[in-house]
């Protein structure tokens, strides 16, 4: 099992990052893991889980952007 920290997280997309956390979330719920490996996943869910957070930030900033800008406003 790899290590949260053995991940390049900046090529992957807001759907492969998703994805990957969902795929988590089913392990962990079945359960069946060691107590490391379950720390583990959860370690690399909480990283996937910011990396998505950022994903739709941005994603909000340039749909904000584009609104602000389609009105005439000067932000």
């Amino acid at each position: 099992m790899a290590k949260a920290t053995d991940h390049d997280d900046s090529t992957l997309s807001y759907e492969q990052a998703r994805d990957e956390l969902a795929d988590i979330v089913r392990r962990l719920e079945q359960g069946g893991d060691s107590l490391a490996e379950s720390l583990t996943l959860w370690e690399r869910g909480e990283t996937l889980a910011a990396l998505c957070q950022h994903h739709l930030d941005g994603a909000r900033a340039r749909l904000d952007a584009a609104l602000g800008a389609g009105d005439g406003s000067a932000d």
